[in-house]
């Protein structure tokens, strides 16, 4: 499988300056499988195409490289979830606490 995403031509929100001033590091991050948060193509050898919303501070768990990205809920996407672009691993993310991070 093969995922490209992109980032929309947006500019970005007060309401999204908030949001992203309310994750402060304290995230918990826990994997999630591609399957489980991306509806797949028929064709296994079509590339699937996820738009972005921006990068976090939070950097990829998994491979230690890059700096993840927010995907929210779209066509092929179940569920709002941060990405590595590296790696191609899908994450959720909650506060400490348990309450969830990614939900408006």
């Amino acid at each position: 499988m093969s995922l490209h995403a992109s980032a929309p031509h947006a500019h970005p929100s007060e309401s999204g300056a908030r949001r992203r001033q309310q994750i402060d590091g304290n995230l918990v991050l826990s994997e999630l499988t591609v399957e489980a948060v991306i509806d797949q193509p028929s064709d296994a050898s079509a590339p699937l195409n996820l738009m972005t919303f921006g990068s976090v501070r939070e950097i990829c768990p998994k491979c230690q490289q890059s700096h993840l990205t927010l995907v929210l809920r779209q066509d092929s996407v179940r569920m709002a979830h941060l990405f590595c672009t590296d790696c191609e691993s899908c994450f959720d993310a909650h506060y400490r606490d348990g309450a969830p991070a990614l939900t408006i």
